[in-house]
């Protein structure tokens, strides 16, 4: 069999781009079996498989069992998935943001905290032929294009304004809504990469420390500590997998981990390397040495 190795990636139309942000698609054939982790984001991830099912042989929660999926929706979580495939995998993943849950998904983020479910428990039939219309298409552009007019259609039938999707035109229509306060937060915690003070984030909101942690985790499915985490982690790993990808090496050129550690807003490299162990399940070079020359990995890690 020859060998297929495929990838894609693009941003979303602008519609959409407060929602999700952004899609890749992948395609191998005639390659090593593998096994993939999937690590914590700040994302939800939607998986749209165009021919074999997602293998996923460990969930971030142990509790569920191994299982296979034509589509895939998985929630935030702080604990490694694995997924396996002997050879051949091909599909398209979108990250979906807190917003994006409750504009596409129709609920919180909150709701899919640390589980992975079939996309057509929350869809229904959309999940279904969704993954047979870009299996139609025989390009990633043409794939894409079909997910920026369907996923387009239904934020607009939501009627999305100001961060908020109403519900008054139309009889029956999903109420969706995020608060300004937890919106505020998540971006906060976004732009400063996870090294902002809950205490500091809880006055700017109005709110209390302990309202703050109540709402903001139930909208998103995480704590602000572990959304801060998660931010932070998420900066050190795709500067690291750059660094790999340059050549320079895991901490870049002129950097060690101790200084990639300081910047990213841990107290020391022996931080980074616990949190690393703790969120990814393995050391940094473990990561890179397993991982890197997956698809799917590198597709995600290189992205904003």
């Amino acid at each position: 069999m020859s060998v297929i190795d495929e990838s894609a990636r693009r941003r979303p139309a602008p519609p959409l781009r407060a929602f999700v942000e952004w899609y890749s698609g992948y395609r191998q054939a005639g390659v090593a079996p593998a096994t993939h982790r999937g690590l914590p984001s700040p994302a939800l991830t939607f998986i749209l498989t165009l021919e074999d099912p997602l293998v996923m042989a460990a969930h971030s929660d142990p509790r569920q069992p191994p299982a296979q999926y034509a589509t895939l929706l998985a929630g935030l979580h702080t604990r490694p998935a694995l997924i396996t495939h002997e050879g051949r995998q091909s599909g398209i993943q979108l990250a979906l943001t807190p917003l994006g849950a409750r504009a596409i998904l129709g609920l919180p983020a909150g709701q899919l905290a640390n589980l992975d479910v079939d996309a057509s428990a929350v869809l229904g039939r959309l999940a279904g032929e969704l993954r047979e219309r870009i299996g139609e298409q025989g390009t990633w552009a043409g794939r894409f294009g079909v997910l920026d007019t369907v996923l387009s259609d239904r934020v607009l039938n939501g009627r999305v304004l100001n961060g908020r999707v109403l519900s008054d035109a139309v009889p029956g229509q999903r109420e969706i809504e995020l608060r300004a306060e937890v919106a505020y937060a998540w971006r906060r915690l976004r732009a400063a990469n996870g090294a902002l003070p809950i205490s500091d984030l809880a006055a700017e909101t109005g709110w209390s420390a302990r309202y703050l942690n109540a709402r903001f985790g139930a909208e998103t499915g995480l704590s602000p500590k572990e959304a801060a985490r998660v931010f932070r982690f998420t900066a050190a790993r795709r500067r690291i997998a750059r660094a790999a990808v340059s050549g320079a090496g895991a901490s870049g050129a002129g950097h060690s981990l101790a200084d990639l550690a300081a910047e990213c807003g841990y107290y020391d490299q022996a931080h980074l390397a616990r949190e690393f162990r703790a969120l990814a399940g393995c050391p940094p070079t473990q990561w890179l040495a397993e991982e890197f020359r997956n698809i799917q990995a590198s597709i995600a890690d290189l992205g904003e």
